[in-house]
């Protein structure tokens, strides 16, 4: 069981700027893995990654691309901890991703 958020987007997602502003708030944002592949905690994914795995302070969200623009998912039962994380991260996409 998971839920699944689809953001259309019209312009790149820029990993620093979604990181920071995630971290204005209130967030702490880890990325756990890119493309399958274990990464460090600081490394700034490439242009054409298809899949990222962030650690948020209530949990794990899986963010990938789709031919509209960005797929959030969490897995599992979602506490209102995780589910507040997502909605910042929909939110922090949509910001910087739309005209």
């Amino acid at each position: 069981m998971g839920l699944e958020r689809t953001i259309p987007a019209t312009k790149p997602l820029d990993w620093p700027m979604l990181v920071q502003r995630l971290t204005a708030h209130g967030e702490s944002p880890v990325l756990r893995m890119i493309d399958g592949l274990p990464a460090f905690p600081d490394e700034i994914p490439s242009d054409d990654w298809k899949e990222l795995r962030i650690g948020m302070a209530g949990g794990m969200v899986t963010l990938r691309r789709t031919p509209e623009g960005f797929s959030c998912v969490t897995w599992g039962t979602a506490d209102p901890r995780l589910q507040a994380s997502t909605e910042q991260l929909v939110h922090a996409i949509v910001a910087l991703t739309t005209a």
